[in-house]
């Protein structure tokens, strides 16, 4: 009886001991079901954080591309505004070299003024008045000139009316005689027929005697 309660005894721990296995062997199933869902999790992570990768790396690569389109704009700026600024120094030192050249000639303009106003007021430029002498008689005879051209061209519109008019009066006439001429040979062409007609009715009278 003492063995048998022994066997007992050591039969219930041993059923405790397996109990207690099992329910080791439970507990860690439920934590590696709980590693493999937290694996689970951790991939979907891991998926969403290699799709995130892959628009951060495009969004990378558009935004490099961007860079080296604004970097060659700049450049190509940078370079349209050097030469713009080459070509408005280029236009201000011809501009600047433009004025001196006209104040240049303006200052040489006006001393020659002013000498041909001092040589004037000493009398010593003759030939000026010559030449405006001359001009007046120039002058004089060109309108002498212009009054006689005006005079031939009267002359000859006078002319030209009267040969126009003597032409519309000559038209006239030949188109009176053309018309009395028309009326004639209408006359003319009458008389023809009242001879033919009267031939006509000779002749047949001369066949009915007969």
């Amino acid at each position: 009886m003492e063995d048998s309660g022994a066997i007992l005894c050591q039969i219930s721990s041993l059923k405790d001991m397996l109990d207690q296995v099992n329910d080791e062997i439970e507990a860690n199933i439920q934590i590696t079901r709980e590693i493999e869902s937290e694996i689970v999790k951790c991939s979907e992570i891991e998926t969403a954080l290699a799709l995130r990768e892959s628009e951060l790396t495009k969004t990378l690569y558009v935004s490099h591309f961007e860079i080296n389109g604004f970097a060659i704009v700049t450049a190509n700026s940078r370079a349209s505004l050097n030469c713009l600024e080459k070509e408005l120094c280029c236009a201000r030192m011809k501009r600047y070299e433009m004025l001196r050249r006209i104040n240049d000639k303006r200052e040489g303009f006006t001393t020659l003024c002013l000498e041909f106003q001092r040589d004037i007021d000493i009398g010593k430029n003759d030939e000026l008045r010559a030449l405006l002498s001359e001009k007046d008689l120039l002058e004089n005879e060109i309108h002498l000139l212009d009054k006689k051209n005006n005079a031939l061209k009267n002359s000859m519109l006078a002319f030209v009316e009267e040969i126009l008019e003597d032409l519309h009066k000559s038209n006239s006439a030949l188109q009176v005689e053309i018309q009395t001429g028309n009326q004639e040979n209408e006359k003319l062409l009458k008389d023809i027929d009242d001879l033919q007609k009267l031939f006509l009715s000779t002749v047949m009278a001369d066949d009915d005697h007969w």
